[in-house]
């Protein structure tokens, strides 16, 4: 059964809806990630290469494990269209238990 410490969620932003679905299929599709939360479009503020810039992204959720982090960051960075990907993990503390081990058991590799 999979633990509240060993479930992650991972945030993430696209440029636009397409990219954001494509990607997202990926992961789960991978069994990187058991779910991706495809959110509404936002506008993002930050500085980059010294000047304030304004975009227009798609947030995502994703929810993975602790275990599957690493092949799902080096996916999601191969996938991700921008020079320098937000990709933030945060663990959880608390969760309903059945939907935890859900995560857990669809983010097993699976060997062909």
């Amino acid at each position: 059964m999979t633990t509240p410490e060993e479930t992650l969620l991972v945030l993430t932003n696209l440029p636009d809806a397409d990219t954001a679905k494509a990607v997202a299929r990926q992961l789960v599709e991978q069994r990187l990630a058991a779910c991706v939360n495809i959110l509404a479009p936002c506008t993002s503020v930050y500085r980059w290469q010294d000047q304030v810039e304004n975009a227009a992204e798609v947030p995502m959720l994703i929810k993975t494990t602790l275990l599957r982090y690493p092949a799902l960051q080096a996916a999601l960075t191969e996938a991700h269209p921008y020079e320098l990907p937000e990709i933030i993990a945060i663990p959880l503390h608390k969760g309903l238990p059945a939907y935890l081990a859900w995560i857990g058991a669809e983010t097993v590799e699976h060997l062909p």
